[in-house]
């Protein structure tokens, strides 16, 4: 092919390629690999160019999953990948491109390669492939192990120990999207992989001693989102006349050097979209998603979630406990930064769910910020767009803030903190609210969004149950939080009054037919009933606590009094409308003395003096609301497609054909 660049539909006639995926055997020595390495372009960072990309070389993918058992050259291939990674941390600080570049690409092919023999057959099969050498036809030897094994440690290896440089960044991306690649052996079953070969060699063996230093080196390229260097920076910039420097240096290796196919590649721009992420940081926080989610082990549990589940803050001085051998420090306050400015990808909500639930430290220290509405604020953003959001996004969200509302210190802080100007609300302009009736809105405006739209119970539940976990503590609530509180309850009643209506009229049909079934009204009414005594026991729960501190919840009250009147004598809510009742005959009559045609403010006032006027011992003391988020059994069912959905639709992910994927329907993800 010589020098000059070949376009994409060329690579299926490439030398090359084909001679790597003939009939004849090549030894890990034969110059071909110079001449076979010795290419230069930008890894395509998009599904789409992955995707041409695949199209082209199937068929050479195909002629060596067909060819190797007798040639062993995908085993030849990694051994000599293997060799050229023993010097490369060397090679970095030298600043040894040509190194670099020729071991980049060796893993960039191995990584293509592997895609395609993992989405064709089994993992059994794919330890043949890798066992294959130049022997007699279809026999194999027994290094299989030793070489997946050597190549996944290799791989961590690379990830761990190699310093991130502009001229190591791909090599560094390369490496973790090979893993991933390595794992998604997942995607091609339908059921979750219990048993895997793959796993068994990440969780024993060579791989164990790196475990924390992997993770931590993943979370590191996440918290630093160092962005893609500039096209060409990892390899020999190309002179307009094709040849220059690029070839000066690499034909001394190989002859007839091949300049392959430029995906954006060599000095073409980035995408906007793309100068915008960092391919790096987001292949990082999938694996190490995917790493966190694999199966424990029949006999050990997963020693990657053991890592996230206790790894400390670089500050914490206390020592390490013995039980757990994966432990280690990094910084919490570079990670909550990342943290608070990533919130808008799915991967990066999850991985706040996944460190507020399993790891204590983080917990502790986030509850402790001061900053708190940093974190909070872009949560909040992703339930207020919740149409623009898919189903999994909105409940990791709604489960961090009900996390978060199990503590009564952030219960009592989000009322301290003061807000001007938020944009992205729509319905009113709130050029001044606290945190804590924010999230209050958002939460009851994602309910009244759940009642028209999805009508998801679960959803329904979380939402209310952080409401409850809050409302012993609401502070100084914003005069339009406390009216949707109100219009919250109003909307229930109706849908009540709707449903024991239809309920009614369907009874009377009945008794002149037998032929049509029932509809299920008694269900209905009673989930919508469930609802309502919650609304009434979070109602109940702010004045018993802090009847004082919240005025403008009073006034509303107040305001729709005539809502609660039908309420008074219902069995179902007879006890907790005592409080309720007490407060608006209570205030009622403070108003009817004062007069007639009173203004707001004069009424605000006459029910902040009432509010300390009123014996506490009045009202009723109920059990107070907490409510704690409890993973549901085998949580693996939902996490792990989750995980995978995130990873095959990622912008930067790899390119795997929507017709071979078993573990998750297209439109779930």
């Amino acid at each position: 092919m010589g020098a000059n660049s070949s376009s994409i539909s060329e690579l299926p006639e490439n030398e090359y390629l084909k001679k790597l995926s003939g009939a004849e055997p090549i030894s890990e020595n034969d110059p071909f690999w110079n001449q076979l390495l010795s290419f230069s372009f930008t890894t395509p960072t998009n599904s789409a160019d992955l995707k041409l990309l695949e199209e082209a070389t199937i068929s050479v993918c195909k002629s060596l999953v067909e060819k190797n058992p007798r040639t062993g050259n995908l085993g030849s291939l990694i051994k000599v990948f293997l060799s050229r990674t023993k010097e490369l941390k060397i090679s970095a600080e030298c600043q040894n491109h040509l190194f670099i570049w020729q071991a980049h690409n060796a893993l960039f092919i191995i990584c293509c390669l592997l895609k395609v023999f993992i989405s064709q057959m089994s993992e059994e099969e794919l330890q043949l492939h890798f066992a294959y050498e130049d022997k007699a036809p279809g026999s194999y030897g027994t290094e299989c192990e030793d070489l997946i094994e050597e190549l996944l440690c290799c791989l961590i290896q690379l990830i761990v120990e190699v310093p991130l440089l502009d001229i190591t960044y791909s090599i560094s991306l390369e490496a973790v999207t090979t893993l991933i690649v390595f794992l998604s052996c997942q995607l091609f079953h339908k059921e979750i992989l219990r048993e895997s070969i793959i796993h068994k060699y990440l969780m024993h063996g060579r791989c164990l001693p790196y475990t924390s230093r992997l993770v931590k080196t993943l979370l590191y390229n996440f918290i630093r989102q160092e962005r893609s260097p500039p096209p060409g920076t990892h390899v020999f910039q190309q002179q307009t006349d094709g040849g220059g420097l690029l070839y000066g240096i690499a034909s001394g290796v190989a002859t007839g050097l091949w300049t392959v196919f430029t995906l954006g590649g060599v000095g073409s721009k980035a995408t906007p979209q793309l100068e915008q992420c960092s391919p790096l940081a987001n292949q990082s926080l999938l694996l190490l998603l995917v790493l966190a989610n694999l199966t424990d082990a029949p006999d050990t549990p997963n020693p990657y979630r053991q890592a996230i589940m206790s790894f400390k803050n670089t500050q914490d001085s206390t020592a390490f406990s013995s039980s757990n051998p994966h432990a280690f420090q990094i910084n919490f306050n570079s990670l909550y930064t990342a943290l608070c400015e990533q919130q808008k990808s799915d991967q990066a909500t999850l991985l706040l769910y996944m460190l507020l639930h399993q790891n204590g430290n983080v917990r502790t220290y986030v509850l402790a910020r001061t900053d708190i509405e940093n974190l909070v604020l872009p949560i909040l953003e992703i339930l207020y767009h919740v149409e623009e959001r898919n189903s999994h996004h909105v409940y990791m969200a709604l489960i961090i803030l009900l996390i978060l509302t199990e503590d009564d210190g952030f219960n009592r802080s989000i009322h301290e903190v003061i807000l001007k100007n938020i944009t992205w609300y729509a319905e009113r302009v709130l050029t001044e609210i606290s945190l804590g009736s924010l999230l209050i809105l958002v939460v009851i405006r994602t309910i009244q969004y759940n009642m028209t739209r999805t009508r998801d119970k679960y959803l329904h539940t979380n939402c209310l149950a952080a409401l409850a976990n809050m409302s012993a503590q609401f502070r100084s609530l914003h005069q339009y939080a406390a009216q949707r509180i109100i219009s919250l309850f109003s909307l229930l009643s109706k849908k009540h009054n709707k449903v024991l209506e239809q309920a009614t009229q369907s009874l009377r049909g009945s008794l002149g037919s037998n032929d049509s079934p029932l509809p299920d009204y008694a269900q209905d009414l009673n989930v919508i009933e469930e609802v309502i005594r919650m609304m009434l026991e979070i109602i109940n729960s702010c004045l018993t606590n802090s009847l004082h501190h919240n005025p403008n919840l009073v006034y509303a009250l107040l305001y729709k009094r005539d809502l609660f009147e039908q309420f008074r004598t219902h069995p179902s809510f007879q006890d907790i409308m005592q409080n309720i009742d007490l407060v608006i005959s209570f205030f009622s009559s403070r108003l009817e003395q004062a007069g007639a045609e009173l203004s707001v403010e004069r009424v605000l006032e006459i029910i902040k003096q009432g509010a300390v006027a009123l014996p506490k011992d009045r009202l009723r003391k109920f059990p107070e609301l907490k409510f704690k988020y409890v993973e549901e059994e085998q949580p693996e069912e939902f996490f792990i497609p989750y995980v995978w959905s995130l990873v095959y639709n990622s912008a930067v992910a790899l390119y795997w054909n929507p017709h071979d994927i078993q573990l998750f329907t297209m439109d779930s993800g």
